[in-house]
C-alpha cells in the first residue's frame, strides 16, 4: 500500500513538472516538401544522379563486352594473352567500383551535392523553427517526420554542466 502511495505521489509530481514545460511538434518532411526551393534542390540532385548513373552504366556495358569477348576467345588465346585480358577486365571492374564509390559512397559526390543544395534549405527551416520557439517560448520542438527528434531545446534546460560538476569533471 505504501508503494502505491509513493508511486501515485511521484506520478502527480511528474505531471506538474511536465505540464510546466511548453513544447511543439512539427513534421519537417511535410514542411520541406511544401518548400519550392527544396523541390528544386531535389530535382537538381536527381539530374546529377541520373548523369552519374549513365556514366556508370556505360562503363558496365563496356566491361560486359570485354568479358563476353574474352569468354568467346579464351580457348584460343595463349596463357600470356589470357592473363593480360583478365588483368584488363579486373582493372576495369576496379575502376567501376572506384567510380561508384566516388559518386555514391560515403562523402561521395552525391553526398557533397546534397550538402550544397539541400542543406541551405534545411538550415532555413531550422532557423524558422528556432525563431518560432524563442518567440512563443517553447522549451522543446519535436520533429515527428522520422521518429521523434528534438529540433530545438531551450539551452537553460540543459543540465550537462551540472552533471559534469557533480561528477567532479571540470
Amino acid at each position: 500500500m505504501k508503494q502505491i502511495t509513493i508511486a501515485a505521489l511521484c506520478f502527480v509530481l511528474f505531471s506538474f513538472t511536465a505540464a510546466a514545460q511548453r513544447y511543439a511538434i512539427i513534421d519537417s518532411k511535410f514542411i520541406l516538401e511544401k518548400m519550392p526551393e527544396y523541390a528544386e534542390a531535389q530535382k537538381k540532385l536527381d539530374q546529377f544522379s541520373e548523369l552519374w548513373q549513365q556514366e556508370i552504366d556505360q562503363k558496365q556495358v563496356a566491361i560486359d563486352k570485354l568479358v563476353k569477348d574474352f569468354d568467346a576467345e579464351q580457348v584460343m588465346l595463349p596463357d600470356n594473352l589470357k592473363k593480360k585480358r583478365e588483368d584488363e577486365i579486373f582493372n576495369k571492374e576496379k575502376e567501376l567500383r572506384d567510380l561508384q564509390r566516388k559518386r555514391y559512397g560515403f562523402e561521395g559526390d552525391l553526398f557533397k551535392k546534397r550538402q550544397e543544395l539541400v542543406k541551405p534549405v534545411q538550415d532555413k527551416l531550422y532557423n524558422a523553427v528556432q525563431k518560432m520557439a524563442l518567440e512563443k517560448q517553447y522549451d522543446f520542438v519535436l520533429d515527428k517526420s522520422e521518429g521523434i527528434t528534438i529540433i530545438f531545446a531551450d539551452p537553460k534546460l540543459d543540465k550537462s554542466e551540472e552533471i559534469l560538476k557533480s561528477m567532479g569533471v571540470k
